[in-house]
């Protein structure tokens, strides 16, 4: 059994070593890495030629794509007959290919594995964690209490699609959670590339809980996904949106969507905006099967809700900013709205509070549907995600 490991980067060499190693470190050896290179200014292609391994393969693009774009290429290479995505700075844990062969041998060859993950955010990603830490992903409803393997059944699957489709958090959407068989992958391109939307994993993710025949739940922690300074999650950690979705270079440009889909959006999070995408290519592609439907009314709902708070912690948004979104706005959403736009204006008023952020976030807590909460693992005690690797077992 054979397993690939795409690995698409851009800048990060100094991350990308670590990814690469700890694919080396592992006790099984039937695998290949896919180096898709994004235009990088850095020497990858010299990186991945002193390793003088048939296995590390590279190709590189001649100018700066989207994330889409670049992650497709990447999986049009994989021979393998499983495939994972990982970032270039994220890591496997060890042993990873020899446990999910054992697992997949003796689950009757499925299509998919979902497994849990670690995040590691690195030293100086967060003001107010310096030193970093490490904590477990903790979305996917499904893990909670369970210790072995499991199928998850197919009612559960379609149901946590329909939750996704109403904007609740339900599972972790990161590629590295998820082994595919490459025979799914396949099947899948009868609706296109296998990466749509501003956010690939978004989509990629709930179509394939859509339609995979077999998914095997893996509650163990068997993948570590990095957070450095040169990640997209430091932008999102720092509450700088908009230039994360520069580095992305994966804002919508399909006029004929973005046009029809206008009447839907509202001014707020690009992460939702971007999530409103992903579930509208969900369900173009797939309506004809399934009953899916995307609340938009949600969306418009977490939209006012992200203002209310940038508006609540002085983050360039203004009252006449508020006003004007109120005009896009049916009577409805008006009164529904009102009182967290009164408790957003109450925390903003507060002299001097340091605490307005956390005041903010209890309201998004309160307003929306946050997802399970995350416990903290060893804060501050490693230097980068190498040493993760090389101290952390899978189910840790």
């Amino acid at each position: 059994m054979k397993f690939s490991v795409l690995l698409p980067t851009r800048n990060r060499l100094e991350y990308l070593r670590y990814a690469v190693f700890s694919v080396l470190k592992q006790n099984y050896k039937d695998w290949e890495i896919i180096i898709s290179d994004n235009a990088s200014e850095e020497d990858v292609e010299g990186f991945v030629r002193s390793f003088k391994d048939s296995r590390i393969k590279y190709v590189r693009t001649d100018h700066f794509c989207s994330v889409t774009t670049n992650w497709n290429n990447a999986i049009q290479m994989a021979t393998g007959d499983y495939i994972i995505m990982l970032g270039d700075d994220d890591c496997l844990l060890k042993d990873y290919f020899s446990l999910c062969a054992d697992l997949i041998k003796q689950n009757d060859f499925p299509d998919m594995l979902y497994n849990g993950a670690l995040t590691y955010v690195y030293p100086g990603v967060l003001r107010e964690e310096p030193k970093g830490y490490l904590v477990q992903c903790g979305h996917a409803s499904f893990f909670i209490d369970e210790k072995k393997p499991f199928l998850l059944s197919k009612e559960t699957r379609h149901r946590l699609v329909k939750e996704i489709m109403n904007f609740n958090v339900s599972v972790n959407f990161n590629m590295q959670h998820s082994l595919i068989n490459r025979k799914l992958v396949k099947a899948l391109g009868e609706y296109g590339d296998f990466f749509q939307s501003p956010y690939p994993d978004y989509y990629a993710t709930t179509a394939l809980l859509l339609k995979a025949e077999r998914v095997l739940a893996v509650p163990y922690s068997m993948v570590v996904i990095g957070v450095t300074p040169k990640s997209f999650g430091w932008y999102y950690l720092n509450n700088k949106e908009k230039e994360g979705a520069a580095f992305l270079q994966n804002f919508p440009t399909n006029d004929e969507i973005y046009k029809q889909m206008s009447k839907h959006i509202l001014a707020g999070s690009d992460m939702n905006t971007s999530w409103l995408f992903a579930m509208e290519f969900v369900r173009r592609n797939f309506s004809r099967e399934f009953f899916l439907k995307v609340n938009y009314k949600k969306f418009r709902f977490l939209q006012v809700i992200s203002q209310c708070k940038r508006f609540a912690c002085h983050e360039n948004v203004q009252l006449r900013d508020m006003i004007s979104i109120a005009k896009n706005l049916c009577i409805w959403e008006k009164l529904a709205y009102f009182i967290p736009f009164l408790i957003a204006l109450v925390i903003r008023l507060r002299p001097k509070d340091s605490k307005k952020r956390a005041w903010a976030s209890k309201m998004v807590y309160v307003f929306s549907h946050p997802s399970h909460g995350i416990p903290r693992l060893d804060p501050g005690q490693y230097k980068n995600i190498k040493e993760v690797f090389q101290k952390i077992r899978i189910g840790s």
